[in-house]
């Protein structure tokens, strides 16, 4: 049994948590507004299989964090990761916690370097919080944040920056992220997409020659351009962008 929480945590304002998850509840997929209610007593009723998939993930940045996510699948157009689905549960909600995570300050977001639901939420200093639409719970979420250790005060202007950064996400140098090279971007009806077939063209939204986009799970961190190596493709670098422009 999951225990019930004495108190809210001291180690943050009750405003940040509160904050992130009302970020959270305003990008989430749904068709009706969705309220973000703190949740107080026994966490059990929040690990109900019957609610959706559960999604947890790792932040680290400024702020770090580890929080977890489940949204009651019909909202979801369904449910995602099933058998026949084109995307997982955590494709559709990663916006929503990217939104969360982002009133944290820059950092990297993660959900192959995620913890355990249980032992999060049997954690006294993880914050729940009760998702409600149109008078209905549709799900939860819940939300710690970590002291990051303090590192040695910049030496000049801007390199402090970058060094408070690396020394944070040193923490999870042994940790595989996904390194994507993006070309282009396009939005598409749920409609267009189940109406490809092969030989479709889709237009992007770059012109050739254009910089390609490398981002570290999602994050952009540089620019590059697409080469040929021993007929694979591969990446130049080009420009490594400064912390605030990519992880922000």
């Amino acid at each position: 049994m999951i225990p019930e929480p004495s108190a809210i945590p001291v180690l943050h304002s009750t405003a940040l948590y509160t904050a992130a998850a009302e970020a959270l509840a305003g990008m989430l997929p749904t068709g009706s507004p969705v309220e973000a209610v703190l949740q107080h007593g026994a966490r059990d009723a929040a690990l109900d299989a019957g609610h959706g998939e559960l999604v947890s993930a790792s932040f680290v940045g400024q702020h770090s964090a580890d929080v977890l996510l489940q949204v009651v699948a019909p909202l979801l157009g369904g449910a995602p990761g099933g058998p026949g689905s084109l995307v997982a549960a955590s494709d559709v909600l990663r916006p929503s916690l990217e939104a969360a995570t982002g009133v944290l300050g820059a950092g990297v977001l993660s959900t192959e370097a995620a913890v355990r639901p249980d032992a999060l939420l049997g954690d006294s200093e993880t914050v729940c919080f009760e998702l409600r639409s149109a008078g209905e719970k549709i799900g939860f979420f819940a939300i710690r944040i970590r002291e990051n250790d303090p590192v040695p005060a910049p030496q000049a202007p801007g390199a402090g920056v970058r060094e408070d950064m690396s020394s944070k996400l040193g923490r999870i140098n042994n940790v595989e992220m996904a390194l994507t090279v993006e070309i282009g971007r396009t939005r598409m009806s749920v409609r267009d997409v189940l109406g490809l077939e092969p030989g479709a063209v889709v237009e992007l939204d770059r012109s050739a020659g254009a910089p390609a986009d490398i981002l570290l799970n999602g994050r952009l961190i540089a620019l590059g351009e697409v080469v040929v190596m021993d007929q694979d493709y591969g990446v130049r670098i080009t420009q490594i962008l400064d912390v605030n422009e990519g992880l922000s």
